[in-house]
Parts: structure tokens; C-alpha cells; sequence
């Protein structure tokens, strides 16, 4: 019998006595043939069980949710009190057209400049084309969304970017790119493009409607149990905008993965360095905007799927407020930890993008009642003001917990280049619990999905999964009703421990991920892996924007000592998107010199 543990009521915690403890995950690393013989194992009823009780137990989750008593009521879902309004910022219309909130958007970007952008006399020794980029080329004649289309076609098909064994996209039709493009280079002709995304190239990720395309999950079966008849809401408001949907992402199967391992379709690879993850689970969109091949790309993040991809392969990722963006259309519609959002080369574009896809379900106006979306004017005069009032809120032993000390060296020297030319005041913040959050995210998004898959698991379906996907449903099985509720207990004091924090600062700054790019084991390419030792360094700092349902950004700022990209990450009051996106800007340009070209990267806007 297990001690009985007594949490305090979160309201009654001294921070004071408040210890940061390292975290250590007590699990194999397995690969290959020993993770199948691991799966078969596991799988074996009270044998199976048996281990993972074990290893329950090694990691304190018994302790937790079986043994603690945890005086706050359950939170089912985020919970957020009445915001401030945000300085300097445009409000868009949710329930109006995408093309107004995305000219609003426009408005509010810095002055383009054509001649300084397209000289290179100013410009840093790399930088991705803009999605203003874009649309001026083909304003001004210099090239059409069908031109480019060839482009992207010849490299999808030359690179073999849609085939294994190194695919970003797992489905593709050239046909229907061309189709697309054709509309769109005719809309230029006539002087009438649907807006500034108009002829735009994005991918979107496999657990998204894209119709025709198959949704799948990166799975070998969802399309046959699951049909697309349409677009889901968000990739139908890009499409109003005009954007060309290159085809579906490579990904994790099911999202149940950081690293975008994917024996099923072949594991993308980073550009940065060919033999290490992009990291996961929306692997493809952010591989593909690194490479150059598209603008942007639509993702999803439940537990750092946007954020962690984006931070390995240098490029930007926005997790909005929980409830901000309609999910429906996609396979993790249902659950209350995931946000379908932006992956982009730059924050202007993310920027964009997110303002043609914003928007509440119905259901989520009534029950989460969002304060009216908002895009920063960064245009403004009162910009540089409002960057200046400020305050950063840093938890120094959490952000020093890192497998390089470059990562933290060089998040810390943003931080600093912040207080030297804006004056953003950083102050030292406590962040209680954070064992906790992590079991809680667990339980919850382990359950959830284990409720949307097990029909068709009991159906069959589940000998076709991936080992580790395998791995991790044998887990998430185990949970109980009581687990799950005390979860919810543990979300409610964790939303008071931020939401005080938050009284204090503006926003929370932290490294992204606690390591770069890892290696791919060649023995994981067959049959996958299971590693969660390296999970837990990717995921160190990004859980409690999806159990709190809190917008955060992830800035690339610079590189370790191999060359590897570093992500910075803002995490934001509830619906405070503005305040993460004006701040991400400031630190992209004071970074703009430390961006690397990519070593695999095409430069599909040549124009000479």
C-alpha cells in the first residue's frame, strides 16, 4: 500500500519552499527487433500490464494519481478568467471574411520596401523569401504561381520528396497543384488575387482534411475507416485566401511522437543535417518550410508538435490559445490539449497565415468565451513602447535544465540583447509543480486519443500501428477514470500557479526544446523507436501551453556548436496571441543575423 500524499490547496503554496527537481524518466531506449520483442510483450495481457505498472510506479505516476489528495475541483478543459485588452492592436472579425482579417493583418506589418528586399545590398547573408515576397513577383510580372508550381512539382518529384524512404509529403497530385496555380496566375492576370496569400504555397499535415486527399494520420489504414469529403474549416479558409495546397505532411503516426520517426512512410529528414530527426509530430510542415519548398504550413500541437519541429529546423511556429482556431476536419478535433496553427519561415508570415485561419467553433464561443482576436500593429510608432514595458518572466533553474549549454547560453544572450535595445525587464518567476503538469498532460492527451482510436483498435486496426505508437497505447490503456479526473484536478491548480505568474509578467520565456536535432539510430528507420529520454528533452518546456491551453511562439535565435538550429520559446496570458507575435518580431530581427542557410534548401524564388 502506497503512503497517502496531501497537496496543499494551490492558493495556500509558499513558493518559497518550492525546490526545482531534475526531471529523470525511467525507461529503455529500444529500437528495431528488441522494441518489437518489447511490443509483443507488453501486449500480453497481465504480463503486459504488469510491466507497465512497474514502470508506472519507477516514474511516480502511481504516487500522484492514485495516492495523492488533491483539494481542487477537476478542470476539464482550460478555464480562463476575463483578459486585459492588449496595447497597440488591430481587433479582427472571427465570424468575418479570411480575406478581410488577413488585409487587416497586412496593414499592420512593417513598410515593404521591394528595392531593399530584392537588391541583397541590405539584406543578411540568408533570409527566406516573405509571403510579401511572393505576391510582389507576381504583381510586378516577374513570375507566376504557375511557374512556380513547376518548380515545386519538379522538386517533389526529383528529390522524391512524396516516396520513401525520406518523403515530406505522403500525398501528392501534380495535377491538382497545376489546377490550382493556373486559377491563381489567371486571378494576377486579370489585377484581381483573392489577397496577399494568393498563390501562396502551403502544405498541411496529415491530420488535417485536405480534400481530395486521403487523411491517414501517417498511418497505413485511417483513409480506409475514415473518408475526406471536405476541407476542414481552417484549410478552407486559406483556400478562400487563394493559397495552393501542395498536398499532405509527413508526421508521427497519430502525433504520438517528438521526433517524426515513421517507419510507415519513411522519417523526414531535418535540412540542417540529413541524419538527424526534424523532430515531431508535424515533422513535414516544418521540414518543408525549412527547405525553402513552400511558405508555410499548417500543423497541429497537442503536446509541442508545432513548436518542437519548428525549433530543430529553424523556422517559426505558433501555438494559439486553446479554442482559438476551429478544429474541425481534423483527427484530434475532440480533445481539449490541441490547437491547429501556423508553421512559417518568418513571424510577418505566421502572422498572415494565422489571421486567415482564426475563428472559435460555436461550441467553444459559448464555453470558452474568448476575448476578441487581435494582431499587433507592428507598424506603430508605439511599438518600440510598448516592446520596452514589457516583462519577461524566467524560471532560471528550469530554463538552465538543458542537455547543451548552448541552448540556454544562447536563449540567455537574446534575453539580454532584449534588455539592451527594447528594455524588456526580466524577471525571476517560481513555477511549482512541474512533475505534475507533466503526469497531468500525460493522462489526458493519453486518453484522449486512446477514446478516439480504440474503435477501431478493437476493430483490428491496432496490429497495424507502429511500434512505438504500440508502445504507447499499451500505456495509455492503463489509465482509469480516476486517473483522468485527478489529471483535471492537477490542470486546475497548475491554470492558478500561471495565471499568478501572469499577474507579475507579460510573458514566460524559455528555451523551446531542452536539446537540438537528435540523431536518427539507423535501427529505428525499419521499425521505429521508443526513447523517452529524448522525448523529455524536447518536450521540457512546452507542456503548459497545451494543458493550460496558453498561446506560445517559437523563435529561432541561433545554432549550437554543430550547427544545429535553437528555438526561443514565448508563452502568453490566455488569447494574448498579439503580445507573443509583437515580442517574437523584436527577437527575430535582432536575430536576423544568425540565421543559417539550411543544407538542404531551394530556392524556388529565383527569378533570374
Amino acid at each position: 500500500m502506497g503512503k497517502k500524499r496531501v497537496m496543499v490547496p494551490a492558493k495556500e503554496l509558499d513558493l518559497s519552499t518550492v525546490k526545482y527537481e531534475k526531471e529523470t524518466i525511467q525507461a529503455p531506449h529500444l529500437t528495431g527487433s528488441i522494441l518489437k520483442l518489447f511490443v509483443r510483450i507488453i501486449e500480453i495481457p497481465i504480463i503486459g500490464s504488469l510491466i507497465i505498472s512497474f514502470m508506472k510506479k519507477e516514474n511516480n505516476m502511481v504516487e500522484m494519481l492514485q495516492n495523492t489528495e488533491i483539494p481542487e475541483k477537476p478542470m476539464f478543459k482550460p478555464e480562463f478568467p476575463p483578459q486585459e485588452a492588449e496595447p497597440s492592436v488591430v481587433i479582427v472579425d472571427e465570424e468575418g471574411k479570411p480575406t478581410d482579417r488577413v488585409e487587416s493583418a497586412l496593414k499592420c506589418l512593417p513598410h515593404y520596401d521591394p528595392a531593399s528586399c530584392w537588391s541583397g545590398d541590405t539584406l543578411p547573408s540568408f533570409r527566406y523569401w516573405k509571403i510579401r515576397d511572393f505576391a510582389y513577383a507576381y504583381r510586378s510580372k516577374l513570375v507566376t504561381p504557375s511557374k512556380i508550381a513547376e518548380q515545386v512539382i519538379t522538386l517533389v518529384e526529383g528529390c522524391k520528396y512524396h516516396k520513401a524512404p525520406t518523403p515530406l509529403l505522403i500525398s501528392f497530385d501534380a495535377e491538382d497543384i497545376r489546377k490550382q496555380a493556373a486559377a491563381s496566375t489567371q486571378r494576377f492576370k486579370e489585377g484581381n488575387p483573392l489577397s496577399i496569400l494568393d498563390g501562396i504555397f502551403m502544405a498541411i499535415k496529415d491530420d488535417i482534411d485536405c480534400y481530395p486527399h486521403p487523411t491517414k494520420g501517417a498511418s497505413t489504414w485511417m483513409h480506409e475507416v475514415r473518408s475526406v469529403e471536405k476541407d476542414a474549416v481552417s484549410v478552407s479558409r486559406l483556400r478562400s485566401c487563394g493559397v495552393i495546397l501542395i498536398g499532405k505532411a509527413n508526421m508521427h503516426e497519430f502525433g504520438m511522437g517528438t521526433t517524426g520517426n515513421n517507419p510507415n512512410y519513411g522519417t523526414t529528414r531535418n535540412p540542417y543535417a540529413h541524419e538527424r530527426y526534424t523532430g515531431g509530430s508535424s515533422s513535414g510542415p516544418a521540414a518543408i518550410v525549412a527547405s525553402g519548398l513552400c511558405s508555410a504550413a499548417l500543423g497541429t500541437d497537442g503536446g509541442g508538435s508545432i513548436r518542437i519541429p519548428s525549433s530543430l529546423c529553424g523556422v517559426v511556429g505558433l501555438k494559439t490559445t486553446y479554442g482559438r482556431t476551429n478544429m474541425g476536419g481534423s483527427l484530434c478535433g475532440s480533445g481539449t490539449v490541441e490547437i491547429a496553427g501556423p508553421i512559417a519561415s518568418t513571424v510577418e508570415d505566421v502572422i498572415l497565415v494565422y489571421a486567415a485561419i482564426l475563428g472559435s467553433s460555436p461550441e467553444d464561443r459559448i464555453s470558452l468565451k474568448p476575448s476578441p482576436p487581435c494582431l499587433p500593429i507592428l507598424s506603430s510608432f508605439e511599438n518600440v513602447n510598448i516592446l520596452g514595458s514589457l516583462q519577461l518572466g524566467k524560471y532560471t533553474e528550469w530554463f538552465n535544465d538543458v542537455h547543451s549549454t548552448d541552448i540556454s547560453d544562447v536563449c540567455e544572450d537574446v534575453l539580454n540583447l532584449l534588455s539592451k535595445s527594447h528594455g524588456c525587464k526580466t524577471i525571476e518567476i517560481v513555477i511549482p509543480e512541474l512533475h505534475e503538469m507533466r503526469i497531468a498532460h500525460l493522462v489526458s492527451i493519453g486518453s484522449e486519443s486512446i477514446r478516439s482510436l480504440n474503435p477501431d483498435i478493437e476493430d483490428g486496426k491496432g496490429v497495424k500501428l507502429n511500434y512505438d505508437t504500440r508502445t504507447c497505447m499499451a500505456l495509455f490503456r492503463t489509465f482509469t477514470a480516476s486517473d483522468y479526473v485527478a489529471a483535471q484536478c492537477l490542470r486546475r491548480r497548475i491554470m492558478h500557479h500561471h495565471l499568478e505568474i501572469f499577474k507579475k509578467v507579460d510573458v514566460i520565456v524559455t528555451p523551446t526544446t531542452g536539446m537540438t536535432a537528435p540523431k536518427i539510430p539507423p535501427s529505428a528507420l525499419e521499425n521505429g523507436e521508443s526513447n523517452m529520454q529524448v522525448s523529455g528533452y524536447l518536450m521540457r518546456f512546452i507542456l503548459a501551453a497545451n494543458l493550460l491551453g496558453l498561446p506560445a511562439i517559437t523563435v529561432p535565435v541561433g545554432h549550437d556548436k554543430q550547427g544545429l538550429p535553437i528555438g526561443l520559446q514565448l508563452i502568453g496570458r490566455p488569447w494574448g496571441e498579439a503580445t507573443i507575435l509583437r515580442l517574437a518580431s523584436a527577437i527575430e530581427e535582432l536575430c536576423a543575423e544568425s540565421r543559417r542557410k539550411p543544407a538542404s534548401f531551394h530556392d524556388i524564388l529565383k527569378t533570374k
